[in-house]
């Protein structure tokens, strides 16, 4: 086994030069653009829709409760579930996928 290894080494003594530098930076701009970029900007969208949202909107959260905003506040909502049942809930706890789907049944 330690034969094919040594074998397999570069006899030049090298260790491949600008080459291995190249592939090495190509590998960090694909993973930026197809793993790193896209979710900043899918963050950025989330806050963007949780600090849209104000009183009088349906929501869901992410734990699947359905609910009306009555109150905002700074890091909460007080949400009514049911008639005169309240929940105070995270802003971070809205889903934004499931609320855009009760807003267009408005």
């Amino acid at each position: 086994m330690i034969q094919h290894v040594i074998l397999m080494a570069n006899p030049e003594g090298g260790g491949g030069g600008p080459e291995q530098l190249i592939f090495l930076v190509l590998i960090l701009v694909v993973f930026y653009f197809f793993m790193i970029r896209p979710q900043m900007k899918k963050a950025k969208e989330q806050k963007k829709f949780r600090e849209s949202i104000g009183k009088g909107d349906r929501i869901v959260t992410v734990g699947g409760i359905h609910g009306k905003i009555i109150d905002v506040e700074e890091q909460t909502f007080i949400v009514e579930v049911l008639d005169q049942t309240r929940l105070r809930v995270e802003k971070t706890a809205v889903s934004m996928e499931n609320t855009t789907t009760l807003a267009d049944k408005k």
